[in-house]
């Protein structure tokens, strides 16, 4: 029976302390690259980024069908969504916009399950916001798939992101940097200039925004 670190051999206890050592540096080798992974991932985001020039970010505080229709617009709208934790919303409308340009009725057939399952049905991985009518009636669309049958979906969704999220969209402190000319501080700028460029990473956005 063991008595004890003390009664054991002296070689017992030095391979002990080597194997400590041993697995020390392999921890330490693990996090060193796990740090380094993390840099390469935010250094690929920063070459990501995107020049937005004032003059798009401003109209895009015109209206959300603005916003919506320009692909950094809808990127700049999803990260910010993200921080709500409610990015279902635009993600439902985006994928409602690409199933309307849908030919193929065996696709559509497809898609149309799909889009369904994943953002309508009761509890569905990302569902969204619907009243009990609304879900019914897309319900029974995707039963004979036309390339309307989410129209009424989408347009209570779109009424939930204009009246709500995008609201607070507008007051986002990254969409306010973007709306001001570079090198102004807020409160102290002058007029705009047309055609001034923002450097916006989008995939950077989600923290300014919570």
């Amino acid at each position: 029976m063991c008595k004890g670190l003390a009664a054991l051999p002296a070689t017992c206890l030095k391979s002990a302390k080597d194997m400590k050592h041993r697995f020390g540096f392999l921890l330490q080798k693990s996090d060193s690259l796990s740090d380094h992974t993390n840099s390469a991932h935010k250094k690929d985001k920063s070459v990501a980024s995107k020049q937005i020039s004032v003059t798009e970010a401003k109209k895009w505080g015109q209206s959300l069908e603005h916003l919506i229709s320009n692909e950094d617009g809808v990127a700049a709208f999803n990260a910010f969504l993200k921080s709500e934790f409610s990015e279902e919303n635009i993600e439902f409308w985006v994928a409602c916009e690409e199933y309307k340009k849908i030919t193929s009725p065996a696709k559509m057939i497809t898609k149309a399950k799909k889009i369904y399952e994943q953002f309508v049905a009761v509890q569905s991985p990302k569902e969204v916001n619907l009243d009990s009518s609304t879900r019914e009636e897309t319900s029974r669309n995707i039963q004979e798939p036309t390339s309307s049958c989410f129209d009424e979906a989408q347009r209570r969704i779109f009424l939930l992101m204009e009246k709500d999220s995008y609201r607070r969209f507008l007051k986002c402190k990254i969409y306010q940097d973007m709306i001001q000319e570079p090198g102004c501080n807020s409160g102290s700028c002058g007029a705009q200039k047309n055609g001034k460029q923002y450097n916006s990473d989008i995939g950077q956005m989600l923290p300014l925004c919570a």
